[in-house]
């Protein structure tokens, strides 16, 4: 146990080194910004005309605004840890063999379970750090610029965290299976169609329909993923949800895919989840060819 820790230790490092010598943190840091710069912007503008509606008393338009807004940046926050995680793992196992730098690796020094073990703690690490800080981020600017504060950060943070690293885990299941495009594709379309599913169970709240309720629910499980994401929405506006009434209602809705809290012991389920999909990734590596 203690040679397969140190060997994804060195396997990570080179990972983040690698990522450092592409500039791909670079990229994220200017995006990130410019990601930034236009959310407070947005805050701001929303909230310096919220006075002028006020619901005829029916409505809590700040709860309503701050509640939507600081959803979208969530999502985006979301969006751009999962591109963040694709592309740290959108290679590292058919990309790294083609290139022939697997085999002198996996052969003796560290074996095929630390390279796999190490890619995943590296591409996991860095995307659930980066949508934490992210999100801290826009929860920050919300409180700044609109006054706004979610009934949950924490929680929230922490599913975001483990959403990406989810993700991290099927990319890297892809990457030896797939080439290279079509595992971005694969994963992508993996993960836009999770969140679909999301949005069309809200809607199946919102006009009672047990169907595509049952659909999303089941959705949630197959894709724990998504179940994370609509949890972590739920978990800033249980204050709201809880108390009920019309504002309740449509912040529950939520932006791009309604918020539902998740069974007590989904948090365990994603766990063994990652650890089955870490057991195939290593059961397919270990029968391909190098």
């Amino acid at each position: 146990m203690s040679e397969l820790l140190t060997g994804a230790r060195i396997v990570a490092a080179h990972a983040l080194r690698e990522s450092l010598r592409r500039r791909v943190f670079f990229v994220v840091l200017g995006l990130t910004l410019a990601f930034g710069g236009l959310y407070a912007w947005g805050v701001h503008e929303l909230f310096s005309d919220i006075d002028e509606f006020n619901g005829n008393g029916f409505l809590d338009a700040e709860t309503l605004a701050g509640a939507t807004i600081l959803g979208l940046a969530m999502f985006g926050t979301l969006f751009l840890g999962v591109i963040l995680a694709v592309f740290l793992t959108l290679n590292a196992v058919r990309g790294d063999a083609e290139r022939g730098l697997l085999q002198p690796v996996i052969v003796r020094p560290l074996g095929r379970g630390a390279y796999l073990l190490g890619r995943w703690a590296a591409a996991a690490a860095v995307s659930a750090s980066y949508v934490v800080v992210v999100f801290f981020g826009g929860v920050l600017l919300t409180k700044l610029f609109g006054g706004y504060t979610p009934d949950s950060v924490i929680v929230p943070a922490l599913e975001l965290a483990g959403a990406v690293a989810i993700i991290s885990a099927l990319a890297l299941l892809g990457s030896i299976v797939l080439g290279t495009t079509a595992n971005g594709v694969a994963v992508l379309m993996v993960f836009g169609a999770g969140l679909l599913v999301g949005l069309l169970g809200s809607i199946g709240d919102a006009l009672d329909s047990g169907t595509l309720s049952d659909v999303a629910n089941v959705a949630s499980w197959v894709l724990p993923f998504e179940g994370l994401y609509r949890d972590a929405l739920f978990q800033l506006v249980s204050g709201a949800v809880s108390e009920g009434g019309v504002t309740g209602a449509l912040v529950q809705l939520g932006p791009l895919g309604g918020s539902h809290d998740n069974h007590a012991l989904f948090p365990l389920f994603c766990v063994g989840y990652a650890l089955v999909v870490g057991a195939l990734a290593l059961a397919a590596f270990r029968r391909r060819d190098l």
